[in-house]
């Protein structure tokens, strides 16, 4: 069950959790919550800057 049907699209609530049949039979739902609020959101990836990326332009062709 979707929670609601009262709203202005063109399609209802349940459509959109699930636009085909077998999503209906097979749709998972994924636990999510914040991790650490605010400051979780801002700082999630622990990716390098960019500018770490910085180097010479390997062409895999070449190899």
């Amino acid at each position: 069950m979707v929670i609601s049907s009262d709203y202005a699209l063109p399609y209802s609530p349940e459509r959109a959790v699930f636009p085909l049949e077998w999503v209906r039979e097979d749709k998972y739902f994924a636990p999510v919550a914040k991790v650490d609020d605010a400051f979780g959101d801002r700082n999630l990836c622990p990716c390098l800057p960019v500018s770490d990326y910085k180097g010479p332009v390997v062409d895999i062709n070449e190899m």
